[in-house]
Parts: structure tokens; sequence; C-alpha cells
């Protein structure tokens, strides 16, 4: 009953916004997502063709892919030689001079004006709040440096290696950073598990732990269009990617599942931009001669025309549906033959502001018909019910309710069956009978909430539903 009134009387706190395509002044894409992969001139055949953006660092190489076709964005390998460490912060005075060469590199690098400028990387995502000193020192130094970036021009991502800490007073600071810059979350999977789970189950791990880290960010009000991901293929050991992963067949398998999950978050929840990383070959363990082949199916399962990963010798699943979603037109998800629609979403996000909200709040719906059955004659009589309580007894107030929170009278009807299966299956819930001392804290906690307010409080004869509860007489 409260989660009705609630829907009926508020709106959403957050909605996702998401900015609309533009033009890039260096001749990037302007689609959703952008796809931007780390270069390496050793893998120059490969990512240095027309419909590929590869981030590079130096002036020699980043020309070489824009000759063979590519468009190119900076890459700043060093942000700790920027701004300095959690530990260690620099000293804010010199930032301003350090900006501008930085920019200055980047323009030439990039071969633009306005360049995009990967920030590699923040440290300390994951620090919760209060911050010491030196760590506050350290954010502020970041959040100056985007903006001094931006400032000249840029268009500063900044790559954050763990999940995010959002609570408390860190709020504030992914919102102030989401203002000048943009941020890229790096989910490193580790390929043997990946392979290991198979093609259905390893594609879903990844999608949700995309969509959850990317959920901490939006759930803050930084929107989708501010959010992107990075994916791994480094070969060196303990940090994500390749991990060993024998034969290279299905590593290219891996790369191909990694593509198609990336792409199926971005195009969800619409995400600005998709990162691949770990092409390097910066040592030993890095100059992996199977790399031109992962790359290769890398590409080629956002996009068959970049690169023909069907000519490879190595045998693979081939199959771009293999582990993917595959629901009828106009589904977006079911559980077991009980779908929920696109246009239920719809429905339900015109009055919480908020698709995944209203999509979550469906599927809790499909999972709790399976433990309880609500019929529309128990529905009705608790509509009656509200109506009574909440609106004087005028059905017209009621929907005119209904018509200023967006929701239709079938909406409305499926929440109260929500909330009348929830109630059901709370009173199969075994809980111990509460102590005086737990009543009596009760009644000092929720003093100032109208009787009507209270879930599962019902009628109290003699008592309007608008008396506080702390107004009740203690006999009653």
């Amino acid at each position: 009953m409260r989660y009705l009134v609630t829907i009926l009387l508020t709106a959403a706190a957050f909605a996702a916004v998401s900015e609309p395509a533009r033009a890039d002044a260096c001749g990037l894409p302007d689609t959703k997502p952008l796809w931007i992969d780390y270069g390496a001139p050793q893998l120059l055949q490969v990512f240095g063709r027309a419909g590929v953006v590869v981030a590079g660092s130096g002036a020699e190489y980043p020309t070489a892919a824009r000759a063979a076709g590519a468009k190119t964005v900076y890459w700043d390998m060093y942000l700790s030689t920027r701004v300095g460490t959690p530990s260690a912060p620099a000293d804010r005075d010199v930032l301003p001079a350090r900006a501008a060469r930085v920019f200055d590199f980047a323009v030439l690098s990039a071969a633009c004006p306005t360049p995009v400028i990967a920030m590699n990387e923040l440290f300390g995502a994951a620090t919760p709040t209060p911050w010491t000193p030196t760590t506050a020192r350290y954010r502020a130094n970041v959040l100056e440096w985007a903006r001094l970036l931006a400032a000249r021009g840029g268009r500063p991502v900044l790559l954050v290696s763990s999940e995010p800490y959002t609570s408390g007073e860190a709020a504030q600071w992914w919102r102030d950073l989401a203002s000048v810059a943009e941020i890229a979350l790096e989910k490193y999977f580790n390929a043997p598990a990946v392979h290991k789970a198979g093609p259905v189950l390893g594609s879903r791990r990844m999608r949700t732990s995309m969509r959850r880290s990317a959920a901490k960010l939006f759930a803050i009000g930084v929107p989708p269009s501010k959010v992107g991901v990075v994916l791994a293929f480094q070969t060196r050991r303990g940090s994500g990617g390749r991990e060993g992963l024998r034969p290279a067949g299905a590593w290219f398998e891996v790369a191909k599942l990694q593509a198609l999950a990336a792409e199926q978050v971005a195009r969800e929840l619409g995400l600005a931009h998709v990162w691949s990383w770990g092409w390097g070959f910066f040592n030993e363990q890095a100059a992996d001669p199977d790399k031109p082949g992962a790359a290769c199916t890398w590409l080629w399962a956002r996009d068959p025309s970049l690169c023909d990963a069907r000519a490879l010798e190595e045998p693979f699943d081939r199959d771009l549906r293999a582990g993917q979603i595959d629901l009828p037109p106009g589904v977006r998800c079911a559980l077991g033959s009980e779908p929920i629609t696109t246009n239920a979403i719809g429905e339900l996000t015109r009055v919480t502001g908020d698709a995944e909200a209203a999509l979550t709040a469906l599927y809790e719906r499909l999972v709790e018909r399976r433990s309880a059955t609500v019929s529309m004659s128990e529905t009705l009589v608790r509509e009656r019910e509200l109506v009574r309580r909440r609106f004087g007894g005028s059905r017209q107030a009621y929907l005119r309710a209904l018509s200023r929170a967006r929701a239709t009278l079938a909406v409305a009807r499926g929440v109260i069956a929500d909330e009348l299966r929830r109630e059901a299956i709370q009173e199969r819930l075994p809980a111990p009978a509460p102590s005086s001392a737990a009543i009596a804290e009760f009644y000092r906690t929720y003093a100032w909430m109208p009787l009507g307010a209270i879930a599962g409080a019902g009628a109290v004869p003699g008592v309007g539903p608008a008396t506080l509860l702390g107004a009740v007489p203690p006999e009653l």
C-alpha cells in the first residue's frame, strides 16, 4: 500500500538523460557507443583501417594509423605523474602548466584541436569517505586536471580500475567529475573463467558485472552519456585478460563474447564508449603472437566488415548468436515462459521515471507470482479500501491522482496486486513475536507517521487514516 501511494504522489528522483549524438570536430563517429582500441605498432595491420578508432600515446604510431584509415584519440598513460597519488598528491600550483603541455601534445598526437584524452588511471576509486587529507588533495587534483583539459577544449575520459565508491561525500565528487569529463569503468574479465562458464553463463556474468558497475554511477546522477567500459586483452598473468587460456581459439571465442556483451550492455544503457586495452607489446609476456587473431575477432564480433575472423586458422565458435539474449520482438526479458514486454516497461517508466527501476519492479512481480497468487477480486477490494482511506471515498480523486502520476488504472492495479502478494509472502515467513521493548521502540520511531501510511496497519475503529501513530490511544 505504501509503495502504491509513493508512486501515485511522488516523482522519481533521477531519470537517466542521454545526450543526442553530435558531429565530432576530429572526425570521430557520432554513433553510440564509440568503440576505441588501444593501439600498438605490432597490430597496425589489424587496427589501422577505416571504421576503427585507435588510442595512442606518441606521434609516429597515431600518424601511421590515420594514414591507414583509422581515427585517433590520445592516451595519457601516466596520470600519476601529472596529479600525484593518494599518498603523495602533486602541488596544485603545478597543474596548469603540466595540463597545458599535455593538452598541446594530445592535439599533436591525435591531429585534432579538441582531442579525446584518456587519463590512465584513477587510483583508489573504491576508497570510502571520509578521505585522508592526502587522498582528498589527490581527488581534488584529478578533478582540477580534468577541468583544465576540458577548458582547453579537450574531452577527458578518466579510466577507473576498481569499483567506484559512490556513497556519502564521494557521490558529489563523481558528479563534479562527470560535469567536466567522462568515466570509463575497467572491467577486466578472466578469460579462463569466462571460457569455463560457457557462452551463456559467461556472457551473462560479464553483462551483469558491467551493468552493476554502471548502475552505481547512474544511481547518484551520472548520466549514461558520461559513462563507458574498458575490456582487457593483456597477456601478463594476474591482471585479467588472457590469463594463459589455451588454445588460441578459446581466447578468440572469449574475445568474441566480450565484444557482444559490451555491445549489448552499451545498447541497453546508452553508454558513451567501449574501450579495449592490453594489445601492447611492452615486454616478453605481452609479446603474444595470438594477439592479432584476438584483435581481429574482437573487431569482427562487433562489425564483420572490420576484419575477417572467419578466415583465421584457429578453430572457435563463429556463431555470433551463441550465448546471446534471444527474445521475441517486443520482449525485454523473461522468467521461464513469462515475458516482460517493452510496452509494460514503458507504461511503468512513465510513473517511475527510470526504465531500469520499472524493469526491476516487473521482474520482482514475476518472481513473487511463483510464491503467491492474488485474484482480481482481491485486488479490487484493496483498491476500494485505498480509495476510502486515502481519497475520502472519492473515486474521481483517485483517478485524478493516477493521472497526475501518469499511471493507468491497469498499472495501479498491478502495483496493488504486488503489495498483496508481498503481504501474503511475509505472512508465511517465520518471525518471533516482538517484545514489549520492540513495540515501544516502534511507536517512538514512527510516532510522526500517519496510520494510513503504515503497511499492514489496517483500519482502526474510530481513528482516521490521517491520524499520527503517536496520537492513537494506547489501548487501541
